[in-house]
């Protein structure tokens, strides 16, 4: 194929230059001889024109038709006089119906060329860059190209080539083309009906033309803003809006997108209002983030404890209190929280509200003791509550999720994990760790499944080494409680099994908390979610929601960065609406060694059917790690085939949370990893790691026949 591309584009070339080098024109001397193309020559020579497209009406309609299309379709100069000629030789209307389909047949089989031969290559290289305009040319490509084609400013061969490296199907090009072009095809060839009163090209258009053809090119865009009002009117009938409101934004839900959300919108000096119905910081700082590392972290430190010997230590010992353990991630929760405290938020501008909430209509929200406040825009961040699945019997014992997980003031002597995702996962080795016989049960065929294959098994083997029995394609069909506590009935492969246990741990999801708002009827929730579009905007046009309440990545990070994007939709969606870019979103999963993620990896790329080449760097090399006695783990790197290009990186090993944004900055900011390998890493860290993965890639891609070459020349220098 890349033969074949070659060839097209070497055959294109050949025929412009000779159109060039062998130019007709100086042939037929006089006017002509500096291009054929030209009014003068056309001028010169249109008496004996006319006279022949007399004598052979439809020859020269076919000839005119053809030359036409050779010419668009291979962008040599001259277009514009032919549309003048094809008016008097043929008449408005024949000149107007020649040209209007010759020229958008001929742009067609211009984009066709183009994409041929340049799509796949351009794609390649600069694809991750592309990814923006990719999705903004498949939802308003056609406004923008119908935009593009009214107004004769700008040259209709780039936008073939531009339009070209786009997902825009042909057909869509050539029907937007064909009426786009047809204004200034009239012009044009009414224009050349009265030829003999024009002295150059220039004297087509006018300043106040062009000033008219400019207003068509902007009239798509305006018609799009008409559309998406008239949408918004039809999406708001029914609602009697206010004639003025309380406040600017109403942001209802604080937890990390909530408390985000106020915050720019108080930055920017908009009023604002948050309601919170249960505790400040929500879930992130009560019941998630916060108290899992904190817990995670007391966990790692009896494991060292335990493991001293490979610290040149002989022995060591440690006693603890497992309710001593939670009552320091609740000092944790109580250190942290006036960092998302009523009080520092008021003092940030932010009007606080502690109450429940309830969505009146598009732009009114009543509270629990009946109050009602109005705002302009309303942004949902009411987060996400454990998924708890309906297995008979679960519902009958004191099941924990990571709510109530907290409350716990001995440690279980025997837990069982129902799903081994981020959240199963650090809690199993946590729990393990403390002393807990930890069962891990995974529905599906391993553990990590958002991860790939080799990843999930490196942890599934640490997991395992510290004594966490892992159950994987095991479905939980009973539970039920006895005397000797807990048994779990799974469905598997080779049959029935049984697990006994304590306390069952129930980490296998989470669904966005909508109920008692008032969005199902208002139509803003549905399936259990509210769903949104990439600006963030609900059904209803004045209302976004952002964070765990739109299903998406139930991340803190995730909900901080759609808090900023719904927040600028909300108070500047008039001016400039931005949508989600989630390219270059990281997560983390905290157990030890963390597993750290951006990007592709390798079951993503194929899924999305990109080709890509694997790179690895094994942490057990690395001095920094070896010294740590955490020399294990590995840094993958998928990058473009035969290019430095990073499509996506996963790193297992100590601190990879903190190694991982590298990598989300290098392709954020498109540098690649020839760059990334010329920049100085202090030694000895755990972050040269990053380095030594880019110089693996680098050792790959060295061309060989250079060095026998060197070899030569230091021989003959000796």
């Amino acid at each position: 194929m890349n033969a074949t591309r070659c060839l097209v584009a070497l055959a294109g070339v050949a025929l412009v230059i000779g159109y060039f080098v062998f130019e007709p024109g100086r042939y037929i001397g006089g006017a002509c001889s500096d291009g054929l193309l030209r009014l003068a020559c056309f001028e010169a020579q249109r008496g004996a024109v006319e006279d022949w497209v007399a004598a052979h009406p439809w020859l020269a309609a076919g000839g005119f038709f053809g030359v036409y299309v050779a010419v668009t379709a291979l962008s040599i100069p001259g277009a514009a006089v032919m549309t003048l000629a094809g008016g008097a030789l043929f008449g408005l209307a024949e000149g107007t119906l020649l040209v209007s389909f010759a020229s958008a047949i001929g742009a067609s089989l211009a984009f066709v060329i183009a994409r041929f031969v340049l799509r796949t290559p351009v794609q390649r290289r600069f694809g991750r860059r592309l990814e923006t305009i990719n999705r903004g040319v498949e939802r308003d490509g056609a406004f923008y190209l119908f935009a593009l084609r009214l107004v004769p400013v700008f040259p209709f061969f780039v936008i073939n080539l531009a339009m070209a490296l786009t997902p825009m199907t042909v057909r869509t090009f050539y029907l937007v083309s064909q009426a786009g072009m047809l204004p200034g095809t009239l012009v044009y060839v009414n224009a050349g009906t009265q030829l003999g009163q024009l002295e150059s090209l220039s004297g087509v258009l006018s300043p106040g033309l062009i000033a008219s053809f400019v207003l068509l090119g902007v009239f798509p865009l305006l018609a799009r803003k008409v559309l998406d009002m008239i949408a918004a009117r039809k999406a708001l009938r029914g609602h009697r809006r206010p004639k003025h409101f309380d406040r600017n934004l109403i942001v209802i839900g604080a937890g990390s997108a909530g408390l985000v959300a106020a915050l720019i919108a108080a930055t920017v000096k908009a009023r604002v209002t948050l309601i919170e119905r249960n505790r400040m910081g929500g879930d992130c700082l009560n019941t998630g983030c916060v108290p899992s590392k904190a817990l995670i972290r007391t966990a790692r430190l009896m494991h060292e404890i335990r493991h001293s010997a490979r610290y040149g230590i002989h022995t060591a010992s440690a006693e603890f209190s497992f309710a001593d353990v939670m009552a320091r991630v609740k000092s944790v929760i109580a250190t942290i929280a006036p960092h998302d405290s009523v009080e520092r938020y008021e003092s940030l501008g932010v009007d606080c509200i502690q109450s429940g909430a309830r969505l009146v209509d598009p732009w009114t929200v009543e509270t629990d003791d009946g109050s009602r406040l109005s705002a302009r825009h309303i942004v949902l961040a009411t987060g996400a509550v454990p998924f708890v699945p309906p297995i008979p019997g679960l519902a009958a014992i004191d099941y924990l999720t990571s709510d109530n997980l907290w409350d716990l003031d001995e440690l279980p002597p025997r837990l069982a994990v129902l799903g081994a995702g981020p959240i199963g996962c650090e809690m199993a080795q946590a729990f393990a760790r403390l002393g807990s016989e930890v069962t891990l049960i995974e529905q599906g065929a391993r553990i990590l499944s958002v991860e790939d294959a080799d990843i999930a098994a490196t942890l599934d083997e640490i997991l395992a080494a510290e004594g966490v029995t892992i159950c994987a394609g095991h479905e939980v069909i009973d539970v039920a409680a006895g005397a000797d506590g807990v048994r779990l009935t799974c469905r598997t492969a080779a049959g029935e099994a049984v697990v006994a246990c304590d306390r069952v741990l129930v980490a296998v999801g989470r669904r966005a908390r909508t109920e008692g708002m008032g969005l199902e009827a208002l139509g803003i929730a549905r399936d259990g979610r509210i769903p949104v579009d990439a600006r963030l905007q609900t059904a209803l046009p004045t209302v976004y929601a952002c964070g765990d309440a739109i299903g998406g990545y139930q991340l803190t990070h995730a909900a901080s960065h759609e808090a900023w994007h719904a927040t600028v939709n909300a108070l500047f969606g008039r001016f400039k609406r931005f949508a989600v870019d989630y390219s270059t979103l990281p997560w983390c999963t905290f157990t030890d060694p963390q597993v750290a993620h951006v990007g592709h990896n390798e079951d993503s790329a194929r899924r999305a059917s990109i080709d890509y080449e694997v790179t690895r760097y094994d942490m057990g090399e690395l001095d920094r790690a070896i010294a740590e006695s955490a020399a294990h783990g590995v840094v993958k790197v998928l990058t473009v085939p035969g290019k430095d290009r990073i499509l996506g990186a996963t790193i297992v090993g100590e601190a990879a949370g903190e190694l991982i944004i590298e990598f989300v900055a290098a392709m954020k900011h498109g540098i690649g990893l020839n760059k990334m390998l010329a920049t100085i890493h202090p030694y000895p860290t755990l972050a040269e790691a990053n380095r030594f993965a880019a110089s693996e890639w680098k050792k790959a891609h060295a061309p060989a026949w250079v060095f026998p070459w060197l070899a030569r020349y230091h021989a003959w220098q000796r």
